[in-house]
């Protein structure tokens, strides 16, 4: 007798795809249920995950969350200036949400178990198994449990007939959303190997975007972007045309040595376009118009807001504190910043807001509206504790 029921996570990939008949072999399940999740990747990725998981699955769900990954993932990143060790993040922000419906199709199937195509090396798994095992359903991962290799996979593959994107001299292994766009495996795991530029689709080599620049403007709200050169747009649609402009200028590329969950060093490569543009914009404005304590504070809690979601942590209290203090320093990231993309770069070359604590009369050389002698009292105390124990050092080695 079988085990009824499991739901797999299911991206079309060489991983996922192997899973559908490990499941049944391996683990004995009578029915395997694909999931695919459309958070913004290709039409031609949608497409082909959704005719394998019909052909090869019991069941398949396709679903459309690109507008609640946008506005409940990468909106909070954004606000956040979300990145790890120098990035924008991107699959670690998708992750919970995909793992979250992937547990109500299992719900509505009446499966005890949620599978996932993750290795025992990577993030992922960790990201999975705290959402589905939250639901209180089993964690099955092929993958990892089984200890498989990329080669291992590519001749499982061929010998059940499934088509995978993927051959053994260009193991590239793939994951993509509207926000970001991540290459490794393969000769990409040696740190010293040149990257192939058949690796990046989104971005141009900045040797090859146009020799002539190109100036845009994004308008924000409560720290959302919500406009482009004028025109207001929803947040996908904004950020994919991003993606396409500022990807022609080679702007978003990030070649590094990551560090992951694990502790694990890997070489990693992404692109991610319009998140570079949105993050370098919104750091901007918030200088304009939060205080210097408001900033300082701001810079910690963004980095705790990070790492919490990079580990996908999405459940611990601390980050929904977290978001509530964010949230109310972005009722006043309001404005617009001007921009200049060109070979690679994003240069900030204005900005403004009605929420600006800058004033031009203020710090002007030529303004008398503030006393400058008023000043040098202020001047008289400044660093006294400091300057105190300076004289102290200064007296008993009068030589220095």
């Amino acid at each position: 007798m079988g085990k009824g029921t499991i739901v797999l996570a299911y991206s079309g990939g060489l991983d996922t795809s192997i899973c559908i008949p490990l499941l049944k072999e391996r683990y004995l399940y009578d029915r395997v249920v694909t999931v695919a999740a459309n958070v913004g990747q290709s039409d031609d990725e949608i497409e082909m995950a959704t005719k394998k998981g019909k052909k090869f699955a019991d069941r398949h769900y396709t679903l459309d969350l690109r507008e609640k990954f946008v506005r409940d993932h990468i909106f909070p990143a954004i606000k956040a200036n979300g990145s790890y060790e120098g990035y924008p993040m991107g699959t670690s922000l998708a992750r919970p949400l995909i793992a979250e419906e992937v547990v109500k199709v299992a719900r509505k199937e009446k499966a005890t178990a949620v599978a996932h195509g993750c290795t025992g090396k990577g993030n992922d798994q960790l990201r999975f198994d705290l959402v589905i095992r939250g639901a209180g359903l089993d964690v099955v991962a092929p993958i990892r449990d089984l200890n498989l290799t990329r080669d291992w996979e590519i001749g499982y593959a061929q010998e059940h007939n499934i088509p995978v994107p993927v051959k053994k001299d260009k193991p590239w292994s793939m994951d993509e959303n509207c926000w970001s766009r991540s290459i490794e495996g393969g000769k990409l795991e040696d740190p010293a190997y040149h990257p192939p530029e058949e690796i990046y689709l989104w971005t141009v080599s900045p040797e090859k975007a146009p020799a002539k620049s190109q100036k845009i403007i994004l308008g924000f709200e409560a720290g959302i972007p919500i406009s482009l050169n004028g025109k207001k747009l929803s947040g996908y649609a904004l950020i994919g045309a991003l993606n396409v402009l500022a990807g022609k200028h080679g702007v978003g590329r990030n070649d590094m040595i990551e560090d992951r969950i694990l502790g694990l060093k890997a070489r990693e490569n992404y692109e991610h376009p319009a998140a570079t543009v949105i993050l370098t914009a919104h750091r901007d404005l918030e200088a304009l118009v939060l205080t210097r304590q408001e900033l300082a504070f701001k810079r910690m809690v963004d980095d705790k807001w990070s790492e919490l979601a990079y580990k996908g942590m999405v459940y611990e209290p601390l980050y929904a504190a977290l978001n509530a203090f964010i949230d109310t320093t972005q009722e006043r990231v309001n404005g617009s910043v001007d921009l200049k993309l060109y070979k690679g770069s994003v240069r900030v070359l204005g900005r403004s807001s009605p929420n600006a604590i800058y004033s031009g009369d203020l710090v002007s050389f030529d303004s008398a509206s503030i006393d400058q002698c008023h000043a040098i009292g202020v001047s008289h105390y400044f660093g006294l504790q400091a300057r105190l124990v300076h004289a102290q050092k200064t007296r008993k080695n009068p030589k220095k």
